[in-house]
């Protein structure tokens, strides 16, 4: 089993930045795709930006330019820096980490951008 534990979200104003931290834990050997998803009130769940152990990255289209996935393969953490942030980017924000075929799930940490 592994453990998927989110950090690092709040309140923040508009056009401002915020870093999400995710760790798994547990039985965390060979996970290969760590990232983000967040979910807004009334709206289905989308993918935010995503990270395989390989480097390869890929960003939702509505936060390319503006949020940044990185990640520490060693320690198995997952960071998300947003910058330039909108009331739109307002949103329950879940971790996730992929070992094999199973998907394990944080519990999610809000972001509020609000004035």
């Amino acid at each position: 089993q592994v453990q998927v534990v989110e950090s690092g979200g709040g309140l923040v104003q508009p056009g401002g930045s915020l870093r999400l931290s995710c760790a798994a834990s547990g039985s965390a050997f060979s996970i290969y795709a760590m990232g983000w998803y967040r979910q807004a009130p009334g709206k289905q769940r989308e993918l935010v930006a995503a990270s395989t152990s390989g480097g390869t990255t890929n960003y939702a289209d509505s936060v390319k330019g503006r949020f940044t996935i990185s990640r520490d393969n060693a320690k198995n953490t997952v960071y998300l820096q947003m910058s330039s942030l909108k009331a739109e980017d307002t949103a329950v924000y879940f971790c996730y980490a992929t070992r094999t075929i199973t998907t394990f799930w944080g519990q999610g940490t809000q972001v509020t951008v609000s004035s």
